[in-house]
């Protein structure tokens, strides 16, 4: 461990280097698959789409079963066959996106499938659309399962993300993989001890914006 902090005094400009593609990377990547997952899960829990949410969970289960390293390696050969860039940062992001729909996408589907059906007529009594009904009544109500399903996904995002080193993407993936190679412990430490602390500073974050966007109704029935 003092390995490590004399390392990291020594060379600071490394580690902030190194956290800041692995926030680049995790930033694109939850982005993306935050707005796939939930217009996803908005859209199976439309009447007579029982089927298509079915289909779509199972695949989400499926995808996540796929060890990252096998799932790197096949975007890796995808892409390339396309001639698109087949190492570092795009196929790293597309993994991520795809590890990441299964919580986004269960939460928002379970959610909104719950809501009580007593407001849905209530709203419904009151003229509201369909539409009017997803925005004002399904989605304010969801929103707690929602964010900590998006929570999940940005955690398991960071863990992932440092795996994606070893495919170039870059990140504190880096110095554990540099420090596996060399036999170098203080790297090793390092880098495990940065991905630990920012997925803890990215999760309490998270949760004061659970807290901030849930409507004020559901925080005191909390």
């Amino acid at each position: 461990m003092l390995e490590a902090w004399q390392f990291l005094i020594r060379r600071p400009e490394l580690l902030a280097g190194w956290t800041l593609d692995h926030l680049w990377i995790i930033f694109v990547a939850c982005g993306t698959a935050v707005i796939l997952g939930v217009a996803l899960g908005i859209y199976i829990t439309g009447r007579g789409k029982e089927h298509i949410a079915d289909a779509a969970l199972y695949l989400a289960e499926v995808m996540m079963t796929i060890p990252s390293l096998a799932l790197f390696g096949l975007l890796m050969l995808l892409l390339g066959s396309i001639g698109l860039k087949a190492i570092g940062f795009l196929p790293a992001v597309i993994a991520l996106i795809i590890y990441g729909q299964l919580p986004i996408l269960r939460n928002t589907y379970t959610a909104i499938r719950e809501v009580d059906p007593a407001l849905i007529e209530a709203g419904k009594g009151m003229g509201m659309s369909g539409r009017q009904l997803l925005f004002k009544v399904r989605l304010p109500l969801a929103i707690p399962v929602i964010m900590a399903g998006l929570r999940n996904a940005i955690i398991l995002i960071i863990g992932i993300a440092a795996i994606a080193a070893m495919i170039g993407a870059g990140g504190l993936g880096v110095p554990i993989f540099r420090g596996i190679r060399n036999a170098r412990m203080d790297l090793i430490i390092l880098g495990g001890v940065s991905v630990s602390i920012l997925a803890l500073l990215v999760d309490a974050l998270m949760s004061r914006l659970e807290w901030w966007v849930t409507p004020r109704g559901l925080k005191k029935a909390r």
